[in-house]
C-alpha cells in the first residue's frame, strides 16, 4: 500500500451537484447554465406555436427546476458567479413575455411573480428555518435552529454569531439564522399557516428589491446633480 498512487480529484458530483475543492460552487453553476441554455435553446422554437401560459409552464418545469435544485448552497457564492444563473432565468423571463433583449428585467420577473436567484436562494433557507422550526424538517436541522427568549420576537440563538471563515459562514447552522432574524417579527412567527408565509415571504423579498432599486435610482440622481453642479 505504500507505493499506491492516488489520484486527487478538483472536484467530485454527488447527487447531481458537483463541488470543486476551492468550495467555490463554480463548476455546478456552469452546469447548471449549461443545462439551462441547452433546454432555452429547445424551447425557442416551439414558442410560437404554444400559449403564454404554456410556455410559462415549461420554463417553470425545465429551466426555473433546474436552477432551484439544490440552490441553498449557492448562498454565500460571489456575485460575479450568482450572475450566470440568474442570466440564464433572465433568459427564460424574456422567452415566456415576449421582452426584448435590452428591456429592463426587474418588472418581467415581477409581472411573471419570479424572484431572481439570489434571492430564490434566500427563500429556500428561511423555508427550511421555518420547517425546522416547526418541527417538519430533518432532525440535523432542526438542532441548528433553537429559539430564545428576546421580548417574544422569536429570535435564533445563532442571532449574529460569524464562524472563523467565510466558508463556515456560508452554512446552514450559521446563514439560516441570520437570515430568520432579518426577516420582521410578523414573518418569525411559525403559527403561520405554510402558504400564508410563503406568499408573504416573497412579498417581503420584493419589496426588499424595490428598495434597492430606488436607493440606486436615488443615488445616481444624486451623483448627476453634483456633477451638474460643479460644472
Amino acid at each position: 500500500m505504500t507505493s499506491a498512487c492516488i489520484n486527487v480529484s478538483e472536484a467530485a458530483c454527488n447527487l447531481s451537484v458537483i463541488v470543486d475543492s476551492q468550495l467555490t460552487l463554480s463548476a455546478q453553476v456552469a452546469a447548471v447554465c449549461r443545462s439551462g441554455y441547452y433546454q432555452l435553446r429547445q424551447l425557442r422554437p416551439l414558442v410560437r406555436s404554444m400559449s403564454s401560459d404554456a410556455v410559462k409552464t415549461l420554463v417553470q418545469a425545465f429551466i426555473l427546476c433546474r436552477l432551484d435544485y439544490c440552490n441553498s448552497m449557492f448562498y454565500g457564492i460571489t456575485d460575479g458567479l450568482m450572475s450566470r444563473p440568474q442570466s440564464v432565468q433572465n433568459a427564460g423571463a424574456r422567452l415566456v413575455s415576449g421582452a426584448r433583449r435590452y428591456d429592463h428585467i426587474t418588472p418581467v420577473l415581477q409581472e411573471l411573480h419570479w424572484l431572481p436567484v439570489r434571492r430564490r436562494v434566500d427563500f429556500k433557507m428561511v423555508v427550511l428555518v421555518y420547517l425546522s422550526l416547526s418541527g417538519m424538517a430533518s432532525p440535523y436541522l432542526v438542532a441548528d435552529c433553537q429559539l430564545v427568549s428576546d421580548e417574544g420576537r422569536r429570535q435564533l440563538h445563532s442571532a449574529n454569531s460569524r464562524t472563523c471563515s467565510s466558508y463556515g459562514d456560508r452554512c446552514f447552522a450559521a446563514a439560516g439564522p441570520r437570515l430568520w432574524n432579518s426577516l420582521p417579527a410578523h414573518l418569525r412567527q411559525t403559527d403561520i399557516n405554510f402558504e400564508q408565509f410563503k406568499l408573504q415571504l416573497k412579498t417581503f423579498f420584493w419589496a426588499l428589491r424595490v428598495q434597492h432599486i430606488v436607493a440606486i435610482v436615488k443615488l445616481h440622481l444624486l451623483n448627476n446633480l453634483t456633477y451638474l453642479l460643479s460644472c
